[in-house]
């Protein structure tokens, strides 16, 4: 449904402040030349702003020479001003969206405004107004400027085509969310701490439990951990960069819906921020990441989750029951599920075997 202020009236003509001048001089009889001698300005400024030369406008001090000469108050001719000058730099910027109504293709609009992250208008022009604003940006061509990674850090799926646009979307949803997570400056330290708290949340089976958990500890330690449903068109779990030196954020998408999946991709983001740099843009499921940082964080998240000490000595009981695999799990404090998956990653289990030991999150907006 429009917004409500798409019912105001936006005029597609401009009046000059010249024209209004002119049917003034007309009702008084005055000639310009006239008005010049009274308020003291060439006649050729008179001239020039009867014609709406672009170059010359009314200024508070011609308003208030005006003011005198003709008694209309300063404020008329500055407000007539002004609106001439708004309207007419809205009708120029008309041109220029339409000149990107193909770049709005590119978005996934009606996912979003079913998650109500931007308005709805039939208008595609508006539409495209409502998009930029999203993203905080005056025109198009600042879109390059602000996401330059992104254009380049996604990967072609075979039967799945990503758009780095639909990818940019989800990702300044997070910036979004993030920015209302209040944390304190990010300390390496505080943050390795708070990721041995996280792992034991691992076996709590409702988001609504664990999650303003993991956001509290992580957010202590200079990390904002902010959960955005996934989009069409990006096929991406997760996300790490940082705002400033002082902030991170950990973004995951609700793509995958097991707790093997979402928390090796947390820990795989956590991996990011405490071994790499400041300034790079890490997405899962994108093409052009450094493949041997991607290893690293994988590394670490397999580590975090299951020391490889005590899983590869589990690994040797070949074969594996469900009975046994609780065992384990309870015996390293962390959810069955996770060890599935860490089993069939491994190539230890088959894919089809044991996944009623995983647990589906339900999330307000499903993939």
């Amino acid at each position: 449904m429009d917004n409500v202020a798409t019912n105001q009236y936006t005029p597609d003509y401009t009046v000059t402040p010249g024209e209004v001048l002119e049917y003034e001089l007309e009702l008084r009889n005055m000639s310009k030349t006239e008005l010049a001698k009274r308020t003291g300005l060439t006649e050729k400024h008179v001239i020039a702003i009867v014609k709406g030369k672009g170059t010359v406008i009314i200024t508070p001090e011609t308003a208030i020479k005006l003011e005198r000469a003709l008694g209309m108050p300063v404020e008329y001719w500055l407000n007539l001003e002004a609106h001439y000058q708004e309207t007419r730099a809205r009708l120029a910027e008309e041109g220029e969206l339409e000149k990107h109504l193909d770049w709005l293709k590119r978005i996934p609009v009606n996912a979003m405004a079913k998650m109500e992250w931007i308005p709805k208008h039939r208008d595609k022009k508006q539409q495209l107004d409502e998009v930029l604003r999203f993203f905080g940006i005056a025109s198009v061509d600042q879109w390059d400027d602000i996401w330059p990674n992104v254009a380049v850090a996604y990967r072609q799926h075979n039967k799945h085509e990503i758009f780095p646009e639909a990818i940019s979307a989800w990702l300044r949803k997070g910036e979004l969310e993030a920015a209302d997570i209040p944390c304190e400056p990010y300390s390496k330290a505080a943050f390795r701490e708070a990721l041995d708290g996280i792992r034991s949340l691992t076996a709590e089976s409702d988001p609504a439990h664990f999650v303003p958990e993991m956001q509290k500890r992580c957010a202590a330690a200079g990390v904002a951990v902010v959960f955005v449903s996934c989009l069409p068109k990006t096929g991406v779990s997760g996300a790490t960069r940082w705002v400033n030196p002082d902030k991170a954020i950990i973004q995951l998408s609700l793509r995958y819906r097991t707790n093997d999946h979402l928390w090796f991709t947390f820990f795989h983001e956590a991996g990011h921020i405490l071994l790499h740099g400041k300034k790079e843009l890490f997405i899962e499921g994108a093409n052009g990441m450094d493949e041997e940082k991607e290893a690293q964080a994988n590394a670490f998240a397999e580590q975090e989750l299951l020391s490889r000490k005590a899983f590869n000595a589990f690994a040797k009981q070949q074969p594996f029951s469900k009975v046994a695999i609780q065992r384990f799990a309870q015996e390293v404090g962390i959810a069955p599920g996770i060890v599935v998956g860490q089993l069939q990653h491994k190539g230890l289990l088959p894919k089809t075997h044991c996944n009623d030991l995983k647990v589906r999150y339900q999330w307000a907006h499903e993939c």
